[in-house]
């Protein structure tokens, strides 16, 4: 049960993490952990687990962190925000990309020890990166068109407080599935046998269903937050 137990607690330290930075931070605080979230996850997205019966990369919890911070700037701040929040991970992604394979170019020097474990954790970069950018920018445009246009359906009668977790749902989980679709098609089709590829595309949905259900009370607690003044502008 210890990678269990470690995985719940990431969504309570990361989703807390989005919380503590829009309350010290405002929206660039939640413009700065998405980038932040970006590159991480990127990284974790190597490591292979077992969790909960089933097999799957790690940075599902960290990469779902993306999708609440652009609902909460949805809901909040206003479309606009949302979308800079997206091409802020966008650009965040490309200049890692660039900068990774930029490390390699250089002749390490006798004494260094580390090269070979740099090369051997990017040298993977690039088709990974291509995946998580292609996903990531397909489905977060997505999400926020999504989550506007569930709002406007929610919204009639005057009341657009209504039917928050309708949104954010719906929203995240269908962009979501298009998301892991994509990036698990680019980033590990031929690198895994069949079993493991189908394992490991159902369990990052599945993940994903359980961290969008559960960033719907971390949206309620921002919103609530900025009703009372507590964001810093």
């Amino acid at each position: 049960m210890k990678n269990e137990i470690l995985l719940l607690l990431s969504v309570l330290l990361i989703y807390g993490g989005v919380l503590i930075c829009y309350r010290l931070f405002g929206k660039h605080g939640l413009f700065a952990f998405s980038a932040t979230a970006t590159v991480l996850a990127n990284i974790e997205v190597l490591i292979i687990v077992n969790a909960f019966g089933m097999e799957q990369t790690l940075g599902n919890v960290m990469f779902a962190s993306t999708y609440l911070i652009t609902d909460i700037l949805s809901e909040n701040e206003n479309k606009k925000d949302a979308s800079r929040a997206v091409y802020i991970g966008i650009f965040t992604s490309i200049a890692m990309l660039v900068l990774t394979q930029l490390w390699m170019l250089f002749t390490p020097s006798s004494s260094d020890f580390v090269m070979p474990a740099i090369k051997q954790i990017f040298s993977t970069t690039p088709r990974l990166m291509l995946a998580s950018i292609l996903g990531y920018a397909v489905s977060q445009r997505l999400d926020v068109a999504l989550y506007h246009t569930w709002w406007d359906l929610t919204s009639k009668g005057g009341d657009s407080r209504r039917m928050l977790w309708l949104r954010n749902n719906f929203s995240t989980l269908i962009s979501q599935l298009i998301n892991t679709v994509l990036f698990t098609s680019v980033a590990f089709f031929g690198l895994y046998d069949m079993p493991t590829f189908i394992s490991i595309m159902i369990s990052s949905y599945v993940i994903y269903i359980f961290t969008s259900l559960l960033d719907t009370p971390a949206v309620y607690i921002a919103r609530r937050m900025k009703e009372k003044g507590l964001i810093k502008q």
